[in-house]
C-alpha cells in the first residue's frame, strides 16, 4: 500500500508543478494588460544613451520609441540606472527589460536573452589631440589607460590584446588600468592627462572627437575581435515573446532603412550588422 501511495503523490505533485508552469504569465501578455513596460537604461553612454534636460535621448532612446510604437496603449517607464548593477536589477524582476547598450559576450549570454545586435561595438582607443606618443592601439604598452568600471567585456578584450600583441611586441602591457564611474569621468581625466588614453567602442569615440576634435582624436583600425551591442532581457519561457519583439522590431526598422537613418543621426556613418540572428560571441 505504502509504494502505489507514494506514486500517486509523485504523480499529484508532478500535475500541479506542470500546471503551475503552464500558467506563468507571458510577460508581453502581461505588459499589454497592465499598459506599461519598465525599461532600464545607463543614459551616460553617449550617443546611445544620455540626459539632455533631464530626458533621456540618444540612438537607443529613439530605437525604442521606434519599436514601441507596434505595441499601442502601452506606456514607457524608463529608469536611468547604474550600468554596473543593471542585470542584477533585471534578474530580480525590478523592470521589464534593459535597453542600454550591453556587449554580447559568452558569459551574459549564459545568464541573459539577447537581441539581435543594435550596434558594433569594436574597440578602440581615444587620446589627446596631437599626442604623438600614441599613434596606434600598439602604443598603449606602458601608458596609463582609462575604462568605465564595471565594463567587463573592454577589460577582457584589453587583456587579451595585452597577452597576444602588446607583450609579445613591446615586451609589456598597459602600465596601469584606471576605472572610472562613467565615461565622461575618464575623458575628463584624458583632458586633464591623468590618463593617457581611453578605451572605448568606435560608435562612442566618433561622435565625440567629430564634436571635440580640438582636444580628443580617434585611433583606427579598431583592436581587437568584432563585438556587438544589444539589448537584454531574461532568459525565461516568461520572457521569450518580449525579447522576441524587440528583435523583430530591430530587424524592422533594418528593413524599411530607419535603422541606417538614425545611425547616420547619431554617429555620421552606418553599420553593417548581422540580423540574421543573434552573433555568437567571441569572448
Amino acid at each position: 500500500m505504502i509504494r502505489p501511495f507514494k506514486f500517486a503523490a509523485l504523480m499529484l505533485a508532478c500535475f500541479f508543478a506542470t500546471s503551475a508552469q503552464s500558467q506563468a504569465k507571458d510577460l508581453l501578455e502581461e505588459i499589454k494588460e497592465r499598459g506599461e513596460i519598465v525599461i532600464a537604461t545607463e543614459a551616460r553612454f553617449a550617443p546611445f544613451e544620455m540626459l539632455k534636460q533631464g530626458k533621456i535621448v540618444g540612438y537607443g532612446k529613439d530605437l525604442l520609441d521606434e519599436i514601441l510604437k507596434d505595441l499601442p496603449g502601452v506606456k514607457l517607464k524608463q529608469l536611468d540606472l547604474p550600468y554596473q548593477g543593471i542585470l542584477a536589477g533585471l534578474v530580480a524582476k525590478r523592470y521589464d527589460f534593459v535597453c542600454t547598450s550591453l556587449t554580447i559576450t559568452k558569459e551574459r549570454a549564459a545568464k541573459y536573452a539577447f537581441t539581435l545586435p543594435i550596434s558594433t561595438a569594436s574597440l578602440t582607443i581615444v587620446k589627446r589631440t596631437g599626442d604623438d606618443a600614441i599613434k596606434s592601439a600598439e602604443d598603449m604598452a606602458g601608458k596609463i589607460i582609462g575604462i568605465q568600471a564595471g565594463a567587463t567585456p573592454y577589460f577582457n578584450a584589453l587583456k587579451n590584446y595585452e597577452n597576444e600583441v602588446l607583450k609579445p611586441k613591446a615586451g609589456k602591457g598597459v602600465d596601469k588600468l584606471m576605472e572610472f564611474v562613467s565615461y565622461d569621468d575618464a575623458y575628463a581625466a584624458l583632458a586633464g592627462r591623468r590618463v593617457d588614453a581611453v578605451v572605448n567602442t568606435v560608435p562612442n569615440i566618433a561622435p565625440l572627437v567629430k564634436e571635440r576634435a580640438d582636444v580628443f582624436e580617434i585611433i583606427l583600425p579598431a583592436f581587437g575581435p568584432p563585438s556587438y551591442f544589444a539589448w537584454a532581457g531574461r532568459k525565461d519561457e516568461a520572457s521569450n515573446s518580449l525579447v522576441q519583439f524587440f528583435s523583430d522590431g530591430i530587424r524592422k526598422l533594418d528593413d524599411n532603412g530607419k535603422l541606417k537613418e538614425l545611425q547616420m543621426k547619431w554617429f555620421g556613418f552606418t553599420m553593417d550588422l548581422p540580423l540574421d540572428k543573434v552573433p555568437e560571441p567571441v569572448n
